[in-house]
């Protein structure tokens, strides 16, 4: 059956609030500089929110950056998260829809409010990431839009969701509803303290065969197999992840399907500014290859593409036109 969506992603609907600082502010605040830790209370985040400089708001989320990436590429989109009924949540509502991206989960009334990620960019462009779920973490899936998910040619989910239990029943309930259309479910391990927390859940995934494309970088990798070596804990998953994508920052990515392997360099960047998106953007440009049938190849060099155009700026989100950039290295 035809889709009619490229790609439905379920992941946190979070608005990143993202700032300048240095070192000294990152040890002061007892922070895991280039990480993401949480905030567990509405008075944490709004605590280090007042600490924090001047910065920039705006609708975020790993799988809600992608798809800003995959629309702005030209694929059509969905995505299925959970907002409070509050400022934040039309913001992030308007943001996604604006972008032309289908959205249409109800928010949800009451407390807690709508997630926020309190991103603080240190001058070597590192991101250090401090994230207050709110009422994504609240998803349930009663929320979940079936037939969106049904009619999208391939279901992304987000690590990061994976760990409060309503939504991972969700996204539980949202891999059988594609299987059962005859889609491609993507995968996305989102940071090493997911794969700590939840090693055995995603080994069983990949085990019962329920993801198609999966994807990490090296250190989630090496935690996820818990292997020394990146070529035999490479070597270990491909042979059991239909197609595996792994990036490695400045030494480029690697694709395996089926004993193919591709791999490019990084892009060249003039500065890196803010790595927050990275990961993100890198993922929309490489679906978006493969949604239009590329190689592995050309899929890794649009994901390394509309990488290097996200970390010379602040913020996660495309500024410069990533579908011509694109268009004017493999079209």
């Amino acid at each position: 059956m035809t889709a009619t969506y490229d790609v439905v992603a379920i992941g946190n609907a979070i608005v990143d609030v993202i700032a300048r600082a240095d070192d000294a502010f990152i040890a002061e605040n007892n922070l895991a500089k280039g990480s993401m830790q949480l905030l567990f209370t509405t008075e944490e985040a709004e605590a280090l929110y007042d600490r924090m400089g001047p910065g920039i708001e705006t609708s975020g989320g790993s799988a809600a950056n992608t798809l800003a990436g995959l629309a702005a590429l030209g694929l059509t989109c969905g995505f299925i998260g959970q907002v409070a009924d509050d400022q934040l949540g039309r913001v992030f509502t308007h943001d996604m829809t604006a972008q032309g991206v289908a959205f249409t989960t109800a928010p949800r009334p009451g407390d807690p409010p709508t997630a926020r990620c309190l991103i603080v960019v240190t001058p070597d462009g590192q991101r250090t990431m401090n994230t207050f779920l709110g009422a994504s973490q609240f998803l349930p899936a009663a929320a979940l839009d079936g037939q969106l998910i049904a009619d999208a040619a391939i279901l992304y989910l987000e690590g990061y969701l994976w760990d409060p239990e309503e939504p991972r029943a969700a996204m539980r309930q949202a891999i059988a509803t594609a299987r059962g259309a005859g889609r491609r479910v993507a995968f996305t391990l989102s940071d090493v303290f997911c794969i700590e927390r939840h090693r055995a859940d995603f080994l069983r995934l990949i085990a019962d065969g329920e993801i198609d494309i999966l994807f990490a970088n090296e250190n989630e990798l090496l935690s996820l197999e818990q292997a020394d070596g990146f070529e035999a804990a490479i070597a270990s998953l491909s042979a059991r992840v239909p197609l595996l994508v792994v990036t490695r920052g400045e030494h480029g990515a690697v694709a395996i399907k089926g004993g193919e392997r591709a791999e490019v360099a990084a892009e060249p960047v003039d500065q890196v500014v803010d790595t927050t998106g990275a990961g993100d953007l890198f993922a929309a440009g490489f679906l978006a290859g493969q949604a239009q049938g590329r190689t592995l190849r050309d899929s890794l060099t649009m994901g390394a593409i509309c990488a290097a155009e996200v970390i010379a700026h602040v913020g996660p989100r495309p500024q410069a036109d990533i579908k011509a950039l694109v268009a004017a290295r493999l079209d």
